[in-house]
């Protein structure tokens, strides 16, 4: 009886949806959020004059502040809508990335956190540099870097294009083009300082509507998710509450999970911020604000993608969007109306935007300070110089990103998040583990380390099923697993350490003493 009343409520709660249809609130609370960062950008612009505040705010973040910037750069628009949309139509598989997106961040705060902000200047790759050879390893790392940006970005891009063609009535093209112009005057005139910022406000946004609408849904269930979990088994079977419906593969489930947990320390926009810190204590700290808060978050997408399911229906939610990528926009509107469908869209769109920025920004310094200041000019750049480049990287990524985004539209472009995760971890995590705390390491291990994992990456994404038979159609796929990381992160630790031992390296090994004493003391150590 329980469960046919629960259905006759899930029944009446499903209006005709209003998306797809130009939302007069959604376009409001989309004009304050772009007001309120252009604010933030023009104050930002008038503080950024230096190289450092470009890139690294003037390392002038505090612990709490950077925490929820972390956050807002990490709840991505994959976190928000895809996991949502994913556990709204599979179930208990799609908690998959809400668990290893978060088990992440101990790795950082444990391993990471505080030796690159000891170590490093404005990118990772100043770390691999503090005992390897400059050009080499600034190369390699620079490849990954933008490897890793650029698919992080073109799913970003198409998020972002696709829910402003939905809310807005505008075309695609005309949609991806917005959100790259308001992401290249952030980066481009606030630099670290407006990202920064944006991002906060981002976060403070997304949790406020994410908490708000689990509250709805709870409010629907006595506020028990016990109740909410067996209305979905009630309405759709005790396989919703089991694994196995999205990820049959137990190979393929280990690997997506190594993607997520050690891409999280690989991923260069992130990795950025712990510059922006006074010291490697706050470094510390902000990764545990950040943790509190991500978790808090995931825990709310559990509600929401149940809720989904249970409120909405899963042939309602794929009738939208094939991917269920509008989960939580349709049980926003089935709660509380076009208003509030209008407002969590402008939230979701806040959270595409602040990510984008960071994104840029990292890619600018890999572009800038990596490639153009430290290989073709050896460092002797001015400080005029380094932020004139930095500027220009930033109108070029971004014009790529649009570029890309435009080409990629109508795509399912969800696999491009794992994609970018399954290279931050098998080319960017081995490499700065293996610089950071073994004294045997080379040049020449790190530079084959990160090389080979991000092209073996890209090279068994493109043979996955993933590619050949969900995008080209193709009836199999050479390489079984959907997700490469299994293989790859082994693969690069494995080529480091061969290439290490294969050959010498006596000034990285002279140098691992000072560099171990600063990671753990600071510069001002003599």
């Amino acid at each position: 009886m329980n469960a046919l009343l629960q259905a006759a409520v899930a029944d009446s709660l499903r209006p005709v949806t209003k998306i797809g249809e130009p939302n007069g609130v959604a376009m409001a609370f989309f004009f304050v959020f772009i007001a309120i960062t252009l604010g933030i950008t023009y104050w930002a612009a008038r503080k950024t004059r230096t190289t450092e505040d470009f890139y690294a705010a003037g390392r002038s973040i505090t612990a709490g502040q950077n925490g929820f910037a972390l956050a807002g750069d990490y709840m991505s628009a994959a976190s928000f809508l895809g996991i949502a949309g994913l556990v709204s139509t599979t179930g208990f598989d799609g908690l998959i990335y809400s668990t290893g997106w978060l088990v992440g961040w101990p790795v950082v705060l444990f391993l990471i956190a505080e030796p690159l902000r000891n170590l490093g200047k404005y990118t990772f790759a100043d770390v691999l540099a503090a005992r390897l050879k400059q050009t080499p390893v600034r190369i390699a790392a620079a490849i990954g870097t933008l490897a890793t940006v650029i698919f992080y970005l073109i799913a970003q891009m198409v998020g972002a294009g696709g829910l402003i063609k939905l809310m807005f009535g505008l075309t695609y093209e005309t949609a991806v083009m917005i959100v790259g112009a308001a992401m290249i005057a952030y980066v481009l005139f606030g630099g670290m300082i407006a990202t920064t910022w944006v991002q906060i406000v981002k976060a403070v946004l997304l949790l406020g509507g994410a908490t708000l609408l689990a509250l709805m849904v709870l409010s629907k269930f006595g506020f028990s998710p016990v109740a909410l979990f067996a209305a979905a088994a009630a309405q759709y079977g005790d396989a919703m509450l089991a694994p196995g419906k999205q990820v049959a593969n137990p190979w393929d489930a280990v690997s997506l999970g190594m993607a997520l947990m050690f891409g999280t320390a690989g991923l260069p926009h992130i990795l950025m911020r712990f510059y922006t810190v006074p010291d490697a204590k706050a470094a510390r700290k902000s990764v545990f604000y950040a943790t509190g808060l991500i978790g808090f978050f995931y825990l709310m997408t559990f509600i929401l993608g149940f809720g989904a399911m249970v409120l909405v229906g899963p042939d309602a939610i794929k009738a939208v969007d094939k991917g269920g990528n509008m989960a939580a926009p349709l049980l926003a509107e089935t709660l509380g109306g076009t208003p509030f469908l209008g407002f969590i869209a402008a939230v979701a769109f806040a959270t595409i935007l602040a990510v984008v920025a960071g994104l840029t920004l990292s890619g600018a310094a890999a572009l800038s300070h990596d490639l153009w200041v430290s290989v073709a000019r050896k460092g002797q750049a001015t400080a005029h110089e380094q932020l004139r480049v930095a500027r220009i990287a930033t109108v070029v990524l971004g014009v790529i990103a649009v570029g890309l985004g435009i080409i990629f539209k109508g795509q399912n472009v969800a696999f491009m998040v794992s994609l970018a995760f399954a290279i931050a971890a098998s080319s960017n995590f081995p490499a700065l583990l293996l610089a950071i705390f073994w004294r045997r390491v080379t040049t020449t291990g790190v530079v084959t380390s990160m090389v080979l994992g991000t092209a073996s990456t890209l090279l068994l994404i493109w043979f996955s099923p993933t590619i050949q038979v969900d995008i080209l159609k193709h009836e199999g796929a050479w390489f079984a697993l959907k997700n490469p990381a299994l293989v790859t992160i082994p693969l690069s630790f494995l080529t480091g350490i061969v290439g290490s031992l294969l050959t010498s390296d006596r000034v990285a090994a002279e140098k691992f003493d000072a560099v171990e004493r600063r990671m753990h003391l600071g510069e001002a150590t003599p």
